[in-house]
């Protein structure tokens, strides 16, 4: 899930694999916040999905932000499920629902969206991505073709991505980051 434009072709990428039922995806989430403040629109910040079964509600999460990024709010339907990433556990659906009206989004549509799986293929297709180039767990990010794993610990991420960053983006501006 990405929402950026097509004028944004020119950002670096990060892939944030994540699931919206882990508590440790919650914990990072001060982490994309510094990165998304720190590189503005030069770093374009894409979800991608990687539910774990050990998590009941983490599938149909994923396919209700699909549908948040398809009503314009999929970042911050993403992020405030993952603040409620406690409740998620014990109510399910009805709170994916309940996030998306506080929001302002057509909560009707989501249950509809939840109801007929129209979001299953992309939440297939980045899980079997995912599993394809080695993510075993979340989150895990992708920058520049490097994986980083935090699902084990999250210790020194941020400052191993914004490395990584400083170093690409350098590359791509002829020196200036």
């Amino acid at each position: 899930m990405s929402d950026s434009s097509p004028a944004r072709t020119d950002a670096l990428v990060l892939d944030v694999w994540c699931e919206l039922q882990c508590p440790d995806c919650r914990t990072a989430l001060d982490d994309v916040r510094a990165l998304r403040a720190r590189y503005g629109d030069r770093l374009e910040l894409r979800l991608r999905h990687f539910p774990l079964e050990k998590h009941k509600y983490a599938f149909a999460a994923a396919q209700a932000a699909e549908e948040a990024l398809e009503q314009g709010k999929g970042w911050p339907y993403v992020e405030a499920v993952l603040e409620r990433v406690a409740e998620l556990g014990g109510q399910g659906e009805p709170l994916l629902v309940e996030v998306a009206r506080e929001l302002g989004l057509d909560a009707e549509e989501f249950d509809t969206a939840l109801i007929d799986g129209r979001h299953i293929l992309v939440v297939d297709a980045d899980q079997a991505e995912g599993k394809a180039i080695g993510v075993t767990g979340t989150p895990t990010y992708v920058i520049g073709g490097e994986r980083l794993d935090g699902g084990k610990s999250q210790e020194g991420l941020r400052a191993r991505i914004e490395e990584i960053a400083d170093r690409l983006l350098a590359e791509r501006d002829g020196g200036e980051a």
